[in-house]
């Protein structure tokens, strides 16, 4: 097992981190009894103190149990946009002793059918906005529905305004089953002292389904306190920081590191509820904003944003992320704008966000980075197991303590996913990656993402990098497309700068990329389009187009 990667191991920073052995709830305990008084949300101007969010999280646990009958173990499903509401409510659940189950609240009733079947859920709580998406599962496996109406947390003290769809006061409620937010409060029901600890569940995501119905992932207090220390540690994260929260809390990566480990810090969370480049910016600026996590995408759309300049955002100091590669001019640009190098790192909904992330001070572009705390990592041929060189292509394999026990109820999906090498139980991620000489990893492309182009292997997300490299393109997605004579060829769904539509044409970008990457990789077919289909945590959905690339060649 190579442990190049050490010799760039930050200094100062041990390489085993004791992770405190307590339920995660133990964190507001902490927080609460140091800063009282002090703002932990900042939403639209409402401000919630952790003395006040403690307060409000042991209410929510009295009504959970006594009028919910939430026991120790209980599945509860979090159906919220970001919110003091979604914090409360994650807290609230594990203070209760419940295990919370975060699901996209973009999903519609038959795909939270799915989350309310699988996990075995009888409550939820969810947004206003969204309840005639969860009310018909009333009866259908659900016996309780928590409604919070999110403009009631905001205040007047904002840069910027609520989301018009948010606003709308608390509606009254109709129907068996219902209760409004406000209600459970006021109801002022006191918890059992809390009895889960640090080896009991404690969160359950989702996968994202590519690859059949999503799997509920199990994470124990434990490993859901690890990446929260880690991520809190590796960037050494002052307690009198403030962290702008873009990325959705239904989502490992904004769960932990723009929330968890931000709680674990005692820092100030200010709060979107939906991405707003322009937002983003003011909130930067208005509340001195020092750190934030971003996927790429978002980034790629806040450095275009033609009024980014006029900002100041010299506060921040920290902003990292994944999901994809970050292109050299975008980081380049970032840099030139905050004075900051783009963190990257590597993590999986199995793993409670990242294994690996990038040294401060020594990150590679386009890079997961090196493996974190009492974290192993290595690249294995995908078929016999074994560990590869510097340089060859196969499938990450990670190790540590973040990596979840398994799939809920699915033994045999459980029994897929890991393998053991040398005494050690590994978690097979599914992605292609590679080594360097310095032990950094980096991505090649999913497993099952390859494009054949006559006997050819080309890795779409090395394509999609290179073609960020030209002037006029915003963004790119790579996929396969049927080739009489090649099989398989590259095709390359394009979205071009506004300034560009006019003037530049899809054989203008396929003559382009001919003269910068090798041919057997330069897509022959370009599509432009308005945008690309992206998830609900911005990432683009390369498989949707895969899909539809491929029903066109059947139909054809």
């Amino acid at each position: 097992m190579s442990e190049l990667h050490l010799k760039h191991w930050p200094k100062g920073l041990p390489r085993h981190l004791s992770i405190p052995a307590t339920n995660l709830y133990d964190n507001v305990e902490v927080a609460a009894r140091r800063f009282p008084d002090k703002d932990f949300l900042i939403f639209y101007g409402g401000r919630l103190s952790y003395g006040e969010f403690r307060r409000q999280c042991e209410a929510i646990a009295g009504f959970l149990q006594q009028r919910c009958g939430v026991r120790q173990g209980d599945r509860v499903l979090l159906d919220m946009q970001n919110s003091p509401q979604f914090v409360l409510a994650f807290y609230g659940i594990l203070r209760a002793g419940g295990v919370v189950v975060p699901v996209n609240p973009m999903n519609l009733s038959a795909e939270l059918a799915h989350y309310v079947r699988d996990s075995g859920a009888r409550v939820a709580l969810c947004g206003q906005e969204l309840l005639e998406r969860v009310q018909p599962l009333l009866g259908q496996g659900l016996e309780h529905v928590i409604v919070a109406a999110l403009s009631e947390y905001a205040g007047s003290d904002s840069p910027v305004a609520l989301p018009a769809a948010l606003a709308e006061p608390a509606r009254e409620l109709a129907g068996e089953g219902l209760v409004g937010w406000r209600d459970m409060l006021d109801a002022g029901l006191s918890a059992a002292p809390l009895a889960t600890g640090p080896d009991d569940l404690c969160v359950m995501p989702y996968t994202s389904g590519t690859t059949g119905q999503p799997k509920g992932c199990m994470h124990t207090h434990r490993s859901v306190m690890s990446t929260a220390a880690a991520g809190a540690e590796w960037v050494r994260l002052p307690s009198d920081n403030t962290v702008l929260a873009v990325l959705p809390f239904f989502h490992v990566t904004g769960m932990q590191m723009s929330l968890n480990a931000a709680l674990y810090r005692g820092n100030t969370v200010v709060l979107l509820a939906r991405w707003d480049r322009d937002a983003a910016a003011r909130c930067v600026e208005h509340w001195r904003v020092g750190s934030w996590h971003a996927i790429s995408t978002m980034v790629v759309d806040f450095l275009m944003n033609p009024r980014v300049a006029e900002y100041d955002l010299s506060s921040v100091w920290n902003m990292g992320g994944g999901g994809a590669a970050m292109p050299d001019a975008v980081a380049a640009r970032l840099q030139e704008l905050c004075g900051i190098t783009y963190m990257e790192g590597y993590g999986m909904t199995e793993t409670m966000a990242p294994t690996h992330i990038n040294p401060p001070g020594r990150c590679k572009a386009q890079c997961l980075g090196i493996p974190i705390f009492d974290t192993h990592s290595r690249v294995v041929d995908p078929q016999t197991l074994r560990e590869l060189a510097v340089g060859e292509v196969g499938e990450i394999l990670v190790s540590g303590p973040q990596v979840m026990q398994g799939y809920w109820g699915q033994p045999q999906a459980t029994e897929q996913a890991f393998v053991e090498i040398d005494g050690r139980r590994w978690l097979r991620t599914g992605d292609l990656g590679r080594v360097d000489e310095d032990g950094y990893f980096f991505m090649v492309d999913r497993l099952k993402r390859m494009i054949n182009a006559s006997g050819f292997k080309v890795w779409p997300a090395e394509v999609e990098t290179l073609m960020y490299q030209h002037p006029d393109i915003v963004e790119a997605c790579v996929v396969g497309a049927r080739d009489a004579h090649r099989g398989e060829t590259v095709k390359a769904f394009v979205v071009l700068r506004p300034d560009a539509r006019t003037r530049v044409s899809e054989r203008d970008i396929i003559d382009w990329a001919h003269g910068h990457m090798a041919a057997y990789k330069s897509p022959r077919v370009v599509e432009f389009v308005d945008a690309l289909p992206k998830s609900g945590t911005g990432k683009v959905m390369w498989r949707a187009l895969q899909e539809r690339e491929a029903a066109s060649g059947a139909g054809g």
